[in-house]
This record gives C-alpha cells, sequence and structure tokens, in this order.
C-alpha cells in the first residue's frame, strides 16, 4: 500500500488555550473554533490555502511541537502504520484514540516526529472489508 497524504495539519501544544484563542483570533485576526473532544477543548481553523492548524492545551517541550500531521483519508490508518513499519521506519506511538478519530506518530529518517491522524468515521483498515 503507498500512503499518499493530500492534506496535513500543524499540531501545537499550548500551556494556556485561552490565551493562545485570543492571541490567534483577536491579534492574527485568525477564525480558530472552539472544538470539543479534549479538555478544556481545543481548537482548529485553516489558513487561506494552506494547512489546517490545530491547538491542545497540553505538556509539550521543544521538538515535539509543532508538530505536522498528515490526514488518512484513503486506506485506513492501521494498514498505513503497519505498512510504515513493515518499511522499517520507527512507530513512536501506535494507532490510538484521539479526538475525533486515531492518530499514530513516527520518525523520519533524521528523527523528526511525524503523525497520522484519521477520522472516526473510516474505517481502521481496508484489510479486513
Amino acid at each position: 500500500m503507498a500512503f499518499k497524504p493530500k492534506s496535513a495539519s500543524i499540531v501545537f501544544y499550548v500551556s494556556d488555550i485561552v490565551r493562545t484563542e485570543r492571541f490567534y483570533n483577536e491579534t492574527l485576526q485568525l477564525d480558530l473554533q472552539r472544538m470539543e473532544g479534549a479538555e478544556p477543548f481545543w481548537l482548529s481553523g485553516r489558513l487561506e490555502g494552506g494547512p489546517d492548524m490545530v491547538f491542545f492545551q497540553m505538556e509539550g517541550k521543544r521538538g515535539d511541537t509543532p508538530a505536522l500531521v498528515f490526514d488518512v483519508t484513503e486506506g485506513g490508518i492501521d494498514d498505513v502504520v503497519a505498512d510504515l513499519a513493515a518499511q522499517g521506519i520507527t512507530i513512536v506511538t501506535p494507532v490510538s484514540e484521539a479526538p475525533g478519530g486515531w492518530s499514530a506518530d513516527f520518525l523520519d529518517p533524521d528523527g523528526f516526529g511525524l503523525g497520522l491522524w484519521q477520522s472516526g468515521e473510516l474505517p481502521r483498515s481496508l484489510k479486513s472489508l
């Protein structure tokens, strides 16, 4: 299975989600929306012609945020992760529950963390269909 991402999000872990919301919505005049599924809430918005920007209030350290997360829209996330592992790619976090779906993390050849996210409305695997 060849995985070819068609869209991605830039994910930030922030210490104060309300402060972040005010900065991006008021100072930069972006239209970030409050989303449910994480405590206290998370923010999501799209840059005009660019990737989605997602913000979670959680512990983060330099090097793991911001993160580039590819959307899995074709194939199942379980199949994509299995294929990456079969190619010798280091899987950091196996497929796990995430707000609105499933996620997994892996490393590129230089050790940079990358992620995958798939909507919970899609099947995790197409091999079992």
